[in-house]
């Protein structure tokens, strides 16, 4: 079986990871590419090679000199995210095909890295509107934090033609239903010849 790759890409509150999270549920086909970081991991919680990779950005420059990943971006100085090529392999080798949930600019990344072999899907919210009360209903950010998670929404929406696919998420169900079936007819079609 040759891997495929779903690329799960959004907005910070348009509900990307819970879609993910569901089709990890419904699709045992289906392994989470755990991402690297720089970040301090949060509380006792999160464990290292299960949420993410967690490195000192020493470790996480010296991986972008030997092109270790498919895409990474200093988020803010000294703060790298990114996708290991090696993580991708791993699935591959287990056998299954990768699910991934990263900001807009790696999902492009990552799409035009594996061209044919991956599925770049956009999910957005109804509206900004929609957008900035889900985000104060999580009430889990500041008021500023979210007024600059909206500006950087509507920057990131502008990106959504260049995907492969679009989800409105305006109910979940049908959301849930909608990447099913997306993901489904993907991982049942023949890659392209390139």
């Amino acid at each position: 079986m040759q891997g495929k790759i779903i690329i799960f890409s959004a907005p910070s509150g348009a509900g990307k990871t819970t879609i993910v999270k569901h089709l990890l549920q419904v699709n045992p086909s289906l392994s989470f590419s755990i991402s690297a970081c720089t970040r301090d991991k949060r509380g006792r919680s999160e464990e290292n090679g299960k949420d993410y990779y967690f490195m000192t950005p020493e470790e996480f420059t010296e991986k972008i000199s030997h092109d270790e990943f498919v895409e990474w971006e200093e988020v803010y100085e000294g703060a790298f995210y990114g996708t290991l090529k090696s993580e991708i392999e791993r699935i591959w080798n287990s056998g299954k095909h990768v699910i991934l949930d990263v900001d807009v600019k790696g999902g492009l990344s990552i799409k035009h890295f594996y061209k044919e072999r991956a599925l770049a899907i956009f999910v957005k919210p109804p509206s900004i509107e929609e957008l900035a009360n889900r985000l104060t209903a999580r009430n889990t950010d500041s008021s500023s934090s979210i007024s600059s998670r909206v500006f950087k929404a509507k920057f990131e929406m502008e990106f959504e033609d260049q995907f492969d696919e679009v989800i409105v998420n305006d109910n979940l169900e049908k959301a849930f239903a909608e990447a099913t079936k997306l993901v489904d007819e993907f991982l049942r079609s023949e890659p392209a010849i390139v």
